[in-house]
C-alpha cells in the first residue's frame, strides 16, 4: 500500500481521475490536483483500514446538516427522564455499558425502546440531542 500511496503523488490529473474511478467506483469530483491526490490517498487508506467508524460518520453528517447537536455519552454519566408519570434513571458504567433496572444495554436507544415500547432515538429521548436555532 505504501508504494500505491507514493504513486498517487506522481500521477497526472488524468491518471488521478482514472484511479479515483477505479478505487471509488464513482465519478471523479471536480477538485484541484492537490486536493484530489489527498482525497484519493484517503480513499485508498480507508479501503485498506476500514475508513471512519459509524459513529464518526453520523457525527460528521450531523455537523454538515447543521440542524441538531448531540452531546456525547461518556462513562459515569447519569440520565433521568420522566415518562408517563414515572421517573427513569439510567447510568453509563466505566465500561460504557448502559445500565437500567439492573440490566445492561448496548445503547440508550435500547433503554428508550424498553421504557416506551416503541423505537426511539436514545439521545433524543434522554435530552442529549437538541435542535439548533434556525
Amino acid at each position: 500500500m505504501n508504494a500505491r500511496l507514493a504513486a498517487v503523488s506522481m500521477m497526472t490529473p488524468a491518471q488521478l481521475k482514472d484511479e479515483w474511478q477505479g478505487v471509488t467506483k464513482t465519478p471523479c469530483p471536480r477538485l484541484s490536483r492537490k486536493l484530489l491526490s489527498l482525497a484519493l490517498a484517503w480513499e485508498i487508506q480507508a479501503k485498506a483500514f476500514g475508513g471512519l467508524s459509524r459513529q464518526t460518520q453520523q457525527k460528521l453528517a450531523q455537523l454538515a446538516d447543521g440542524k441538531t447537536r448531540t452531546t456525547s455519552v461518556s462513562a459515569g454519566m447519569q440520565f433521568a427522564r420522566e415518562w408517563q408519570g414515572k421517573v427513569y434513571v439510567v447510568t453509563t458504567g466505566d465500561d460504557n455499558v448502559v445500565r437500567w433496572n439492573d440490566r445492561d444495554y448496548r445503547s440508550l436507544s435500547e433503554v428508550a425502546r424498553a421504557i416506551t415500547g416503541t423505537r426511539w432515538s436514545g439521545p433524543a429521548f434522554f435530552g442529549l440531542k437538541r435542535k439548533l436555532a434556525a
